[in-house]
């Protein structure tokens, strides 16, 4: 049953047993064989919702820690040099991946233990996507991000920074210079509420706010200082949780989530809503931000609010929230942090005729092996199904993978079948 609850049908039996023997090389290399960095998705995934969550022993007690037990051996193997995948002898054949998040690493990982020439595309300066820039220190240190990275180099996978496909590179001349394109560009486009004051000073997205705190500098944003400062952070998903985690380490007065529903219809993690509750954050629950006030100069000062009591069901299931009337208040505040969500970028075209397809909400349509509609295109993660899990992504990028060798084998294959025999070659002939 934890096999089926883990997007990757981890082999977790399996390597769990040659763990409880004390074979944790074995137990290691068999988690490799089925994700591509099982050290950060052991930090990063909510287990409790997943693999720990169907673990048959929830019947009658806890779970098996099946996180720590995969941290574990992954760290054990990782320490002693162990990296279960080698340098093969290129085939030929380029392949580019656009984004250095989990999906575009995966992708770029298997390709690469597949023969081929990979090339991933970052536009940040550092790589390793969202992973590297947003997800807090204290839930992943960057120097596991980093040391996955120069596996991924010491594999053959080349990084070339601070490139943003569609401005002096388009994806058209991509891909006339490569054999295959795997797009990985996730979905980082902040959702902004139709409320007024959205305008003011201090008042920002979450992500450049978690980046700055992961990497600095490097996040090409400029400084956002909240030392003593009353922070507001809107929304109740796991970014909203991380910043109110972020906010409280560096040194804010208070941090303060405001979310329109209850904590049973709360998206982000139980997990991580107890720790934030742990270290000092405050919770107003059935509360809908409607204005964002400030002082004459501009900056924000604090945000007017509406209670809320929950309706019926809406399309999705969870009880349409409702105004209450006659309940307005203010909730003082020097930083409102936006936290509602991302939408995929705006996906641009490989030429005047050939465009990408995307659904209603920007998001690029994949049939079940990650191809586009445009051929020898591949999409996967959060530019696919939107703001998801770094197990999903990782998946979608392995799948993609195998999608690309099959596609460019049958491109081969199609290109010897045109040829005249005498121009063949023998062992094909």
């Amino acid at each position: 049953m934890c096999r089926t609850g883990c997007p990757l049908a981890n082999r977790i039996p399996e390597w769990l047993a040659l763990a409880a023997d004390g074979k944790f090389m074995e137990a290691s290399a068999l988690s490799h064989s089925t994700s591509n960095m099982p050290e950060i998705c052991s930090r990063v995934c909510p287990q409790e919702r997943l693999c720990e969550g169907a673990c048959i022993l929830n019947a009658r007690s806890d779970p098996v820690a099946i996180g720590a037990v995969e941290k574990f051996i992954n760290e054990f193997a990782l320490a002693r040099g162990e990296m279960h995948g080698h340098t093969v002898p290129r085939n030929g054949a380029r392949v580019a991946v656009v984004g250095s998040g989990p999906g575009g690493l995966a992708c770029a990982d298997e390709l690469v233990k597949l023969g081929y020439s990979v090339t991933v595309f970052e536009a940040q300066l550092t790589p390793g996507g969202l992973l590297m820039t947003g997800i807090p220190a204290f839930k992943l240190d960057r120097g596991v991000v980093e040391r996955r990275l120069d596996v991924l180099r010491q594999r053959g996978v080349a990084f070339r920074l601070g490139v943003t496909i569609g401005r002096g590179l388009s994806l058209g001349e991509l891909r006339k210079r490569y054999d295959a394109i795997f797009l990985a560009i996730g979905a980082q486009v902040s959702k902004v509420p139709e409320i007024p004051g959205v305008e003011l000073k201090g008042v920002l997205d979450a992500l450049p706010f978690l980046a700055q705190t992961k990497v600095g500098a490097l996040a090409q944003a400029p400084p956002i200082d909240v030392e003593g400062k009353s922070v507001a952070i809107l929304g109740g998903g796991d970014t909203a949780m991380d910043c109110l985690r972020s906010a409280l380490r560096r040194g804010a007065r208070e941090a303060v989530c405001l979310y329109r529903r209850d904590l049973a219809n709360m998206p982000g993690s139980r997990k991580e809503y107890y720790n934030a509750l742990d270290e000092g954050a405050r919770f107003h629950f059935l509360t809908n931000p409607i204005a964002i006030e400030g002082s004459s100069h501009g900056q924000v000062t604090q945000v007017r609010c509406v209670r809320m009591e929950l309706g019926e069901p809406d399309a999705s299931g969870r009880r349409k929230p409702r105004a209450v009337p006659g309940s307005e208040f203010v909730v003082p505040a020097d930083l409102v942090l936006i936290a509602y969500g991302f939408d995929p970028p705006p996906v641009h075209g490989v030429g005047p005729f050939l465009k990408i397809a995307t659904n209603d909400w920007g998001g690029v349509i994949v049939n079940s092996d990650q191809t586009t509609s445009v051929p020898g295109i591949f999409a996967g993660g959060d530019l696919v199904r939107g703001p998801s899990l770094v197990a999903h992504a990782v998946r979608d990028g392995r799948i993609a993978a195998a999608g690309i060798d099959r596609y460019l084998i049958q491109e081969k294959e199609d290109a010897l079948s045109e040829c005249p025999l005498a121009i063949r070659p023998a062992s094909v002939a």
